[in-house]
């Protein structure tokens, strides 16, 4: 498995989801509500909310839902003072985590995540312990069954459309721009016909920590999905890099 988004193709690989729909409503939620809280209610004037509504789309949310969370964000009418907040650790084998947090209780979070990291053979470590290693990038995934011209005409498509970098993986096309270019870049390739799988701006690592034994990568994918069904938990990153035959034997 190649390419810089390792621990997205893994949760992509494995077919992991969220238990419930709620609970995906309940975050993209909450990103709707601070991003509206924090720059208004206009989304042509507030990026950050355009991005969670193309979120909010992506996974069905309501149309209703939407415009709930927003106008709640904007009015600050739900009585939620929700805090952004970072946390870094390191999982087995020294593989760096990344978490991102939105909550209305930073102590009683704080040791939610923490036991979930020291109970999955993980330590919580001090902020900024990984984040050096991760880079913020906008990431724009093809799959290869939508892709309606050949390679190299993509890869020209998107570098005349500002993009960094795009790779080939086994079955789609990744696509690379800087935070501030996500936006241009899809929309001009998207006015050309090209269809996204995914698009979000994330924190890829700059290298990566293979891990070969199939019990260490157990107990990473746990820790990972334990994190992520935390209510609190936005987005989790990490620099693991396991063979796609692990993974799926893991399944």
């Amino acid at each position: 498995m190649s390419g810089h988004s390792k621990w997205a193709n893994i949760k992509h690989k494995k077919g992991r989801q969220d238990a419930a729909k709620g609970k995906v409503f309940t975050k993209v939620g909450r990103e709707l509500i601070v991003a509206a809280r924090a720059g208004g209610a206009n989304p042509d004037a507030n990026f950050r909310l355009k991005i969670a509504i193309q979120k909010a789309k992506a996974c069905n949310m309501p149309a209703d839902n939407i415009q709930r969370a927003i106008q709640k964000g904007a009015g600050a009418a739900d009585g939620s003072n929700y805090e952004e907040l970072t946390y870094e650790g390191y999982g087995p084998g020294g593989v760096a985590v990344m978490v991102n947090i939105m909550t209305d209780n930073r102590n009683r979070t704080a040791g939610e995540i923490r036991h979930i990291f020291s109970k999955n053979g993980g330590n919580m470590g001090e902020t900024g312990c990984v984040g050096w290693m991760f880079k913020e990038k906008g990431l724009l995934t093809v799959a290869s069954e939508d892709l309606t011209t050949d390679a190299d005409d993509l890869m020209l498509t998107a570098l005349d459309a500002g993009a960094e970098d795009i790779q080939e993986q086994e079955d789609a096309f990744e696509i690379m721009t800087a935070p501030e270019d996500f936006q241009k870049v899809k929309d001009q390739m998207e006015a050309g016909g090209v269809v996204f799988s995914e698009a979000e701006i994330m924190m890829i690592p700059e290298t990566t920590v293979e891990i070969t034994d199939p019990e260490q990568a157990k107990l990473l994918l746990r820790l990972m999905d334990y994190l992520e069904d935390h209510d609190d938990v936005q987005n989790t990153y990490t620099n693991l890099d396991i063979d796609e035959e692990i993974v799926a034997g893991l399944s």
